[in-house]
């Protein structure tokens, strides 16, 4: 479901400041497209008309021309697919939760004439097997399987395209493996700090959806909402499995109903799956709780050194309460090299138009970026 376009707001005119060096960059500037957009490129112009001028929507489903399953350890095999042009510019989608798995409509983000489109399901998520499985499931487990596929399907380097739990693996891996990287499209920053974790699942959401809050609060007892991870990570890994699914049910719910800026029905309904929940709660649960197995809680942002050369667009929704935009906000103050774009009229989720649009006109920039390359 595409949520309505909302009309667009009316904001003061753009200021310019000097850099360090001298030269003068827009702060914000507002415009309408079909969406409203707020973006701080370095150049401001040149870079509007680029965006203006590009495909933003989204591409007609394909199927995949090939898939399967690729062992990555004794325990974890991931389900894998490819879709596209078996000969185009490959792009590595990695999917959000963690826990969230892959689906079809992810294909349509990329132009299939173009791109060799790689989807694969992350361990313990979607058709990967074993389902929910937590052992030997760490943030470096998943840097060392995106390796793998990547050398399995024979690929020298690839671009990277992630959204919320999407965009810190696609950090981290980015950050390990910066020569394996043509460009990246990152979106609902995630930089997997306590106090994001803290503001979604301990109670600074629960000021906007008071009403969603509810019902994931009070699955816990109130003796133990000091820490409503570590009170969920008990239930989600209770060895009696309906307790199990209870919890998974209400993490989830408490997710889906806050993804969008208006509430999206189908997404809330995914909630009562409990296949789909038990996967998603367990395993976002089980990194959160070990702060994303990351040596400290700036990690991502101390490393970003490694991948500034990188042509990347940060794609961030204004409203988002799932990854607010402060954490995009710090990646771009500490990244200025990338494109940031603030969809003003959206929240978390990619589905919805603006931030969708977006999406897909990153992806058109990097196409031509490479086009280019080969004139």
């Amino acid at each position: 479901m595409l949520l309505p376009t909302l009309s667009p707001l009316t904001y003061p005119p753009h200021s310019w400041v000097p850099d360090s060096q001298g030269r003068k960059s827009a702060i914000i500037r507002m415009h309408k497209v079909d969406h409203t957009i707020e973006s701080t490129p370095v150049n401001l112009m040149a870079r509007e008309q680029e965006f203006t001028e590009v495909n933003r929507n989204l591409y007609p489903n394909v199927e995949p021309y090939s898939a399967g399953f690729l062992k990555v350890s004794d325990i974890h095999t991931l389900y894998w697919e490819q879709s596209g042009n078996p000969n185009g510019h490959p792009v590595v989608f990695i999917h959000g939760g963690p826990g969230g798995g892959t689906g079809p409509s992810n294909r349509k983000f990329f132009d299939p004439e173009f791109y060799r489109i790689i989807l694969f399901d992350q361990r313990g998520a979607g058709k990967s097997t074993p389902h929910a499985c937590l052992e030997q499931n760490t943030t470096w487990d998943l840097i060392d399987d995106i390796e793998k596929l990547r050398e399995h399907l024979q690929i020298p380097e690839w671009q990277v395209f992630g959204g919320s739990w999407g965009s810190t693996l696609g950090l981290a891996y980015s950050q390990s493996h910066p020569d394996k990287v043509t460009g990246m499209v990152l979106r609902g920053i995630f930089l997997l700090r306590k106090k994001e974790i803290d503001w979604f699942y301990e109670g600074g959401a629960a000021a906007i959806f008071p009403d969603a809050w509810e019902s994931f609060r009070d699955l816990i007892p109130e003796n133990e909402r000091g820490c409503f991870v570590d009170a969920y990570k008990k239930r989600l890994n209770s060895d009696d499995v309906e307790i199990q699914y209870g919890a998974a049910r209400a993490w989830t719910k408490w997710e889906m109903m806050t993804a969008h800026l208006l509430p999206n029905e189908e997404n809330i309904k995914r909630g009562d799956d409990d296949k789909f929940s038990l996967a998603f709660a367990r395993i976002e649960n089980h990194y959160f709780v070990n702060k994303g197995f990351l040596p400290s809680d700036s990690y991502l942002l101390d490393n970003v050194d490694k991948i500034r050369h990188i042509n990347t667009t940060i794609v961030q929704g204004r409203y988002d309460v799932c990854c607010p935009m402060m954490s995009a906000w710090d990646l771009h103050k500490a990244w200025p090299e990338a494109d940031f774009r603030v969809v003003a009229d959206a929240g978390h989720s990619a589905n919805e138009p603006g931030i969708t649009a977006e999406l897909v006109a990153a992806n058109e920039k990097l196409k031509n970026i490479i086009k280019n390359k080969g004139n």
